[in-house]
């Protein structure tokens, strides 16, 4: 049987064309999801983002430090980690604080040191091996951790 000329064409186009839908579905979400205005939707994480928001790096979104920065790997830890985060959230136990896992440490680490690569530059080694994660230091810059919850900016709203 012999196809109408340009039939192949067409399939060729309407698949470009799902695939570029597909793409800018994926790119918006991706973008919406990484910031604090989603993350804060969640009552659970209500302290959290007030506490970025008055931090010095109110003005980058939540998923610039708590994810991998680009990639299959982003979708994959963001994936996984909402997965998670529902499922605790909705049938599991609620904690009054969020820890991280050595994961979510590696990747906050990560984008510390992608950010801050010339300060970084100015550590010494022996600060690295003894305490090889940027909060074991800087833990109360993105969140006020150190302080206690009643004593926070945000206590009192």
């Amino acid at each position: 049987m012999v196809q109408p000329p340009g039939r192949g064409k067409v399939a060729v186009l309407v698949l470009l064309l799902v695939g570029a839908g597909l793409y800018a579905g994926m790119a918006f979400s991706m973008k919406v999801t990484d910031q604090p205005e989603f993350c804060g939707g969640c009552h659970v994480m209500y302290e959290a983002v007030r506490t970025h928001q008055v931090s010095p790096h109110a003005n980058l979104a939540c998923n610039e430090c708590h994810a991998p920065e680009t990639g299959v790997s982003k979708i994959v830890f963001k994936a996984r980690a909402g997965t998670k985060d529902f499922y605790q959230n909705t049938l599991g136990d609620v904690f009054d604080v969020i820890h991280t896992t050595d994961k979510t440490k590696d990747v906050v680490n990560d984008s510390c040191i992608r950010c801050h690569s010339m300060t970084i530059l100015n550590v010494s080694e022996k600060m690295v091996e003894a305490k090889p994660y940027c909060t074991d230091c800087h833990r109360s810059v993105p969140h006020m951790s150190k302080l206690p919850i009643s004593e926070r900016r945000v206590a009192d709203e």
